[in-house]
């Protein structure tokens, strides 16, 4: 009797479909790269010594043994500290697959096995293009004169299990529920973000304090944060507080002045002109409609 057979079909959680560059550098302590932005990912890997990457107008310092990776278009500037010279791998590519997002912008520590893979990725490059001139202004690699059977191939492979096991990294660490949809991922980190803004309610926080919190780009954040919300991080943070005021000016008998310090607002004045314009009435105008009923 002939026996059928169940075929799993391969689903591919990150897929590789171009190499862009593949580059090791290195770097005087005076370096500092020319800004650029592109339609590719980018990963850059501090081999030896740390890198100051400026991603958006945000420094972040990519210390030895860490990668980050630029998303596409993603504004971003390269420069040594000054003291140190770095030893940098970066290898650009392009991937459409939602799971790769958990990485935009994001500094992380490489485990051994990936590691392992970057070399493996440099050494399998050499013998598949021609890097001998290489240098970070190269849009186009020559291939070698004679290149590597399935040098390519093995080059994407490669790069795809450094990403796959980047990816369960990241992900176990944070705790992020599944990622296959966009559209999930970015309303953890919006959760994550109100969050915040509401243990702080009472006090002050700043956007870069966010940021350098959720490891992600501004414009990343104020993107997924508009998407969800319809509003800015700061109009959301006030709506909350305003929310909070409305509670104080019903359950206790503190002043405006009171309330305006308790919430951190400048001055009661400018209080009571914000709490108008999102609820259409005073603060002491709320609290004796409230009290009437």
């Amino acid at each position: 009797m002939k026996q059928r057979y169940f075929k799993h079909k391969i689903e591919n959680l990150l897929h590789v479909t171009r190499i862009v560059t593949v580059h090791y550098f290195d770097f005087e302590e005076s370096y500092k790269s020319h800004g650029e932005s592109h339609d590719f990912w980018e990963m850059v890997y501090a081999d030896k010594n740390s890198l100051v990457c400026t991603v958006e107008g945000r420094e972040v310092l990519l210390k030895e043994g860490e990668a980050i990776f630029h998303a596409p278009n993603e504004f971003h500037i390269h420069s040594a500290d000054g003291k140190n010279a770095p030893s940098v791998f970066i290898i650009s590519f392009e991937c459409k697959s939602e799971a790769i997002r958990i990485l935009e912008s994001r500094c992380v520590k490489l485990s051994k096995e990936a590691v392992r893979y970057v070399y493996m990725l440099l050494d399998e490059a050499k013998s598949t293009f021609d890097l001998r001139h290489t240098s970070p202004d190269v849009k186009k690699m020559p291939l070698s004169e004679k290149p590597t059977l399935g040098g390519m191939q093995y080059i994407k492979n490669l790069l795809e299990l450094l990403l796959i096991g980047t990816v369960r990294q990241v992900d176990g660490e944070d705790e992020t529920p599944s990622f296959v949809l966009r559209e999930d991922f970015g309303e953890y980190l919006v959760n994550s973000v109100i969050e915040q803004l509401s243990e702080n309610v009472s006090g002050r926080i700043s956007i870069d304090e966010i940021c350098k919190r959720m490891n992600y780009t501004r414009s990343y954040i104020f993107r997924q944060f508009k998407r969800v919300t319809g509003q800015s991080i700061m109009a959301y943070f006030t709506s909350l507080k305003i929310k909070e005021a409305k509670r104080l000016l019903r359950e206790t008998e503190m002043s405006v002045t009171e309330i305006a310090a308790a919430l951190s607002f400048d001055t009661p004045n400018y209080f009571s002109k914000t709490f108008k314009r999102l609820t259409g009435s005073t603060p002491l105008e709320y609290r004796r409609a409230r009290r009437a009923w």
